[in-house]
């Protein structure tokens, strides 16, 4: 089991603020192909200035962006580089259960399905307690950093 903290997935992602939406990682398990991070939600997210103003809400965009993103900890990490960049490929299955508020600590559980070489299908949950907020499938890819430059 491995725990990492936002230094440490800074690290392995190449996003950072205001688009990094991952705080740590709990649970990473690169035999099982699963990894579980937390996104800790506050009144200071920039998207909450005009969504919606008097009724903050996250967006469900940015939902799925926290599921990527922990899922790109995991898929890095199997491939035992940190020079890669994450993509999405595809969202499917996108469903969204719950409405996520300020002050709301995101659970987001990913497990792989199907690991390709640079490419990786998997299923995302976000719980808040024990509610599922949203849950998609999803398939990224991973390119060489410099490409993307």
């Amino acid at each position: 089991m491995v725990d990492l903290n936002v230094e440490q997935i800074m690290e392995i992602l190449p996003h950072r603020y205001p688009f990094l939406l991952v705080d740590r990682i709990t649970d990473l398990d690169c035999e099982a192909q699963h990894v579980v991070g937390i996104k800790n939600v506050t009144m200071n997210e920039p998207f909450f200035q005009g969504h919606f103003p008097g009724h903050p809400v996250m967006p469900g965009v940015l939902q799925l962006e926290a599921m990527a993103q922990t899922g790109g900890v995991l898929l890095i990490t199997l491939l035992q580089t940190h020079d890669l960049t994450p993509y999405f490929m595809s969202i499917d299955k996108a469903k969204f259960r719950r409405v996520v508020v300020p002050g709301d600590q995101l659970t987001i559980d990913v497990q792989i399905t199907n690991l390709r070489p640079r490419r990786a299908r998997m299923k995302a949950v976000i719980r808040v307690g024990d509610q599922v907020a949203s849950e998609a499938e999803l398939m990224c890819m991973v390119t060489d950093r410099q490409a993307g430059d």
